[in-house]
């Protein structure tokens, strides 16, 4: 355990698993990118892989399949919050630190 795994555990659990106004279980969905609802499935990708080509559009369309801004940031946290989390062991894997931590 590294002297940073607490706050990363700490964060999971702020973003992922308190009260918010998107559902618990979707904010997981997005953070892992399984089982996401339809309607955020290529959004969700969208911020695993390339976030800085979101764009409007991208957000009008999920406010048009009834997302309010609320829940379309806390998406984009939680989605944010799991990219980061598998480049983050992917880079520890390499550098010889193990891979999955307290984060997951």
């Amino acid at each position: 355990m590294d002297r940073y795994s607490k706050l990363r555990s700490d964060l999971k659990h702020a973003v992922l698993e308190q009260p918010a106004s998107l559902d618990a279980p979707v904010r997981a969905a997005a953070a892992s990118e399984r089982f996401v609802p339809e309607a955020l499935v290529a959004y969700v990708a969208k911020i695993h892989r390339h976030a800085y080509r979101v764009e409007d559009a991208d957000i009008a369309g999920l406010k048009a399949a009834g997302y309010t801004e609320d829940q379309i940031f806390e998406a984009t946290l939680s989605a944010a919050l799991g990219a980061g989390t598998k480049r983050l062991e992917a880079a520890l894997a390499v550098l010889g630190g193990g891979g999955r931590d307290a984060t997951r």
